[in-house]
């Protein structure tokens, strides 16, 4: 296991790339979920322009607000200077604990000047070379183009909304220690919270800019499982304490050709430093190997249905096999004793909200051709 994508590279290929040092092997793997489902959602989004479902439009070119442009490019430029150049220089004593010194005010006055002088000294050359505004112009204006804006408000909603559902799964935790909120903002995270939060933004950010509620649950569902898969790549690869409980049954003869550590593992070397008596069952790669099928299967039946029910199919296999993981995932039952866990709950919820959207965005478009008709 590998807590930065350092000591992956340096076991792996046998090359020490210290800047590595500071990107966190979990952070990695999330940043590539984002930038996958970004691709995928994107083509779907091209796919649905040809197809005559969501159009472009004539837009005009908003005129800027120059005093803001060079503000924020200045602001921009310090903090770039101020912690990223610093935490560069300072390499071997800071990237141990990235996260600390993101978190606190230590960084360099100097390079922050520097830099925001150069940013602002950018910006007045783009302007003088390329004037940004000219009266009366128009753009064509592609849904796709909004998908790095929807993807970043994504990102922001569905972070809060992870942390948000962590502690109202923990509740009694946070009704003792409310400060536990902030004391370490990047643990603690739940993906329904983040799916459910940052799914409503991404509902309401395109929903703003004429893209139709229905057809955006459809180019979504896709996306959301492949990011869902390479997540949890993150979660193995790191060794995040997401895994299974333990495995001391031995490996069946029928999966003689499966390795050992797809059976049970003990995460040696995790990210939270744990040492495991016994192996345990290795989930996320479970996890992955799922979602990456289910990605698979709704990426070629995409085409085939009523606006809708593709993201209604979605929500039956993401709650199956979100439901059936926690059967051997390590995950004791939350509120205080209830029989069951906040994901067995909110996966089951999926299921039959699937179900019946299935029915019901049939039934919707059923009754739009009669009235067509």
């Amino acid at each position: 296991m590998y807590a930065t994508l350092y000591h992956a590279v340096l076991d792996i290929f046998g090359v020490s790339v210290p800047f590595f040092k500071i990107v966190m092997m979990f952070g990695f793997f999330v940043a590539l979920a984002f930038l996958a489902a970004n691709w995928v959602m994107t083509l779907d989004m091209k796919r649905y322009e040809e197809e005559g479902v969501i159009k472009a439009s004539q837009q005009p070119i908003p005129k800027p607000n120059v005093a803001w442009e060079y503000i924020s490019n200045t602001l921009i430029g310090f903090l770039f200077g101020y912690k990223v150049i610093h935490l560069l220089l300072n390499l071997d004593t800071l990237a141990d604990n990235p996260q600390n010194y993101t978190l606190s005010g230590e960084g360099s006055l100097l390079w922050g000047l520097i830099l925001a002088a150069a940013f602002a000294a950018y910006k007045f050359y783009e302007f003088k070379k390329d004037p940004p505004y000219v009266e009366g112009s128009m753009m064509t204006f592609h849904p796709y183009m909004m998908m790095g804006n929807m993807t970043l408000v994504a990102a922001l909603v569905g972070f809060a909304g992870a942390k948000l559902f962590h502690h109202l799964e923990h509740f009694s935790e946070l009704v003792a220690d409310p400060m536990v909120l902030f004391r370490d903002p990047f643990s603690g995270l739940t993906f329904f919270g983040g799916l459910i939060a940052g799914g409503a933004a991404v509902l309401w950010y395109s929903g703003k800019r004429g893209v139709n509620w229905k057809t955006m649950l459809d180019i979504g569902a896709p996306g959301m499982m492949l990011a869902y898969g390479v997540g949890r790549m993150g979660c193995h690869m790191s060794g995040d304490g997401d895994w299974g409980i333990e495995n001391l049954a031995p490996k069946p003869d029928w999966l003689s050709w499966l390795p050992d550590w797809a059976w049970a593992y003990k995460y040696e070397g995790n990210v939270h430093g744990m040492i495991l008596e016994n192996p345990v069952w290795p989930t996320p790669l479970y996890e992955v190997i799922m979602a990456l099928i289910i990605f698979g299967i709704l990426w070629s039946i995409r085409k085939k249905f009523v606006p809708g029910v593709l993201f209604s199919i979605y929500l039956i296999f993401a709650g199956i096999e979100r439901f059936l993981i926690e059967k051997i995932r390590v995950n004791p039952d939350q509120f205080d004793g209830f029989g069951f866990t906040q994901a067995e709950i909110i996966s089951s919820v999926m299921i039959l909200l699937g179900i019946a959207g299935v029915f019901f965005f049939n039934r919707l478009d059923k009754k739009k051709t009669v009235l067509a008709e």
